[in-house]
């Protein structure tokens, strides 16, 4: 009997499991090795402690750009123009490379630029052309400064808008406190619901990137229904973890579209992109 009958005997026995197991643990083994290779280089080369950085692996990026295509109704060669059009902003690159070199928070921040699904914020706002966004969770700045450079892009094809920016920590936002990023960017700190109780006009794009629990998420998207302008985007960067925007979606009538993220040789699963309209 050759090996391959022999084996398709077996796998019709008892034996079936204990000759599989090998085969098996060498799979994981291989699998958990890279893990541990990647994590322990990480563990050495990086600062950060949360809100981790990472390039995208190149099949994601092609279904994100995807994903844009789709969800703004415009064709993906555009939106890859897009993608690579913040991904070579060395403009913003330097700025955010010097600006996190001299920052009183360097030590838990690398200054390595990368942006992840970030890119595709922008390439949402460049397709959207929002007049007024809003986001929720600023940190260091860095989605503030993408979302800034989209609409300074907008506004030199005659399209002007503006982001306002709200967290609760008074030290948020130190990336985009610079010109020219600045000039499209109000920064208000406090308590997420009660400053979008406060806002005054009209909310083209909202994202929730704040505190990621289930009931603060609905609160912020509950929230901001009344104030939003016809035909608005709702974003958030909890998809992966709650079914809220989903839910919120299916309440007031809207279509809904997940994407998740591939983080290229880093131990973090990724996040994604959660967007109603």
């Amino acid at each position: 009997m050759d090996a391959t009958k022999l084996r398709r005997a077996i796998a019709r026995t008892p034996l079936a499991p204990v000759a599989a197991f090998p085969k098996r643990l060498a799979r994981v083994a291989r699998h958990d090795a890279k893990v541990l290779r990647v994590s322990a280089r990480w563990l050495v080369t990086s600062r950060e402690h949360h809100n981790y950085t990472y390039e995208l692996t190149k099949l994601s990026r092609n279904h994100l750009a995807w994903f844009v295509s789709v969800v703004c109704d415009r064709p993906v060669t555009q939106v890859r123009e897009w993608l690579g059009e913040i991904e070579s902003d060395q403009v913003l690159r330097q700025h955010i490379e010097r600006t996190t070199a001299g920052a009183a928070r360097r030590g838990l921040a690398d200054r390595q630029v990368r942006y992840a699904r970030r890119i595709g914020w922008y390439a949402i706002v460049r397709a959207t052309r929002p007049t007024h966004i809003v986001e929720t969770g600023v940190d260091k700045g860095l989605g503030t400064c993408v979302l800034a450079a989209a609409l300074l892009r907008n506004a030199q094809e005659g399209h002007p808008g503006r982001v306002t920016s709200l967290d609760i920590n008074p030290e948020a936002g130190y990336l985009a406190r610079s010109e020219p990023w600045s000039d499209v960017v109000d920064l208000v700190i406090g308590d997420s619901i009660a400053s979008i109780g406060a806002l005054d006009r009209p909310v083209d794009l909202f994202l929730h990137d704040s505190d990621h629990s289930r009931a603060h998420e609905k609160r912020e998207f509950d929230a901001i229904e009344p104030k939003l302008a016809p035909g608005a985007i709702l974003l958030t960067d909890n998809v992966t973890s709650t079914n809220v925007l989903a839910e919120h979606a299916e309440r007031t009538g809207r279509r809904f579209l997940a994407y998740r993220e591939s983080p290229a040789n880093h131990w973090y699963p990724g996040d994604g992109i959660g967007v109603a309209w």
